[in-house]
């Protein structure tokens, strides 16, 4: 089975500045895969090259066996991608707002408002349905523009900095969904600075610096790469970027 995304010797620059940096991962076909690093590291960057929303300037990307850059329309038809800042038609309520996603995909009429029912029903939107999104604080607007990715239910779902200026029960219930996609069979990459998060819901995590990857595998083999079997997260990722920067 191919896998959900594989990444080979990805570059991109920004005049001087090489955000990515001849970048090779995998992530495996129904895992929820955390992406992980410091400030400017080129996760962001990463994730807007996958979604087809930036240009790379050298290296291949393959979404479930479609090639992204030959067949860019193919894979976004299997992508969904949710950026930290949500991105709303403020007019429209959130029934509204997921109709038009729905029709922008090719979603069939009634599905779509049956599945805009489930998904507002399920991030606890659905007596707001009326409302209008201006209105809304940031957790509902980032619950429903996470419903506008998943409304054409995607094989890969991308997420940067889903949990961002979320209050616990907000984030409980966003959380609460990805682990539900991906038990449904979706993939899930996400990026987050919040470690303990990571640590409990990824399946296996890749942390990259200066736009390269220097590690990647479940937390037990990012801990033996860092030299310490019973550390956190936040110990191994410490470790490694510190051992990169110093290299540097």
């Amino acid at each position: 089975m191919a896998d959900a995304l594989s990444i080979r010797g990805l570059g991109k620059a920004f005049g001087a500045k090489r955000a990515v940096d001849d970048l090779s991962l995998e992530v495996r076909a129904g895992e929820l895969y955390a992406l992980l690093g410091p400030n400017g590291a080129g996760k962001t960057t990463t994730l807007r090259m996958v979604a087809g929303l930036l240009k790379p300037d050298a290296g291949a990307i393959s979404v479930f066996g479609v090639d992204a850059l030959a067949d860019p329309a193919g894979a976004k038809r299997i992508i969904a991608w949710a950026p930290d800042e949500p991105m709303l038609y403020d007019r429209l309520n959130p029934m509204e707002y997921l109709e038009f996603v729905a029709g922008l995909w090719g979603v069939e009429s009634k599905h779509a408002r049956q599945r805009a029912q489930d998904l507002l029903q399920w991030l606890g939107l659905w007596e707001n349905r009326a409302e209008r999104c201006e209105g809304f604080s940031r957790g509902m607007k980032q619950k429903t523009a996470l419903a506008g990715a998943l409304i054409h239910e995607p094989r890969l779902l991308i997420l940067d900095e889903p949990l961002t200026g979320l209050d616990a029960a907000v984030a409980r219930q966003v959380k609460d969904l990805l682990q539900e996609r991906v038990r449904g069979g979706a993939t899930v990459i996400l990026t987050t600075h919040i470690l303990d998060v990571a640590e409990r819901m990824a399946d296996r995590i890749g942390i990259i610096q200066n736009g390269r990857l220097m590690a990647q595998g479940t937390l037990a083999e990012l801990q033996a790469a860092a030299g310490d079997g019973r550390g956190t997260l936040e110990d191994v990722f410490l470790e490694l970027t510190a051992r990169d920067g110093a290299g540097a």
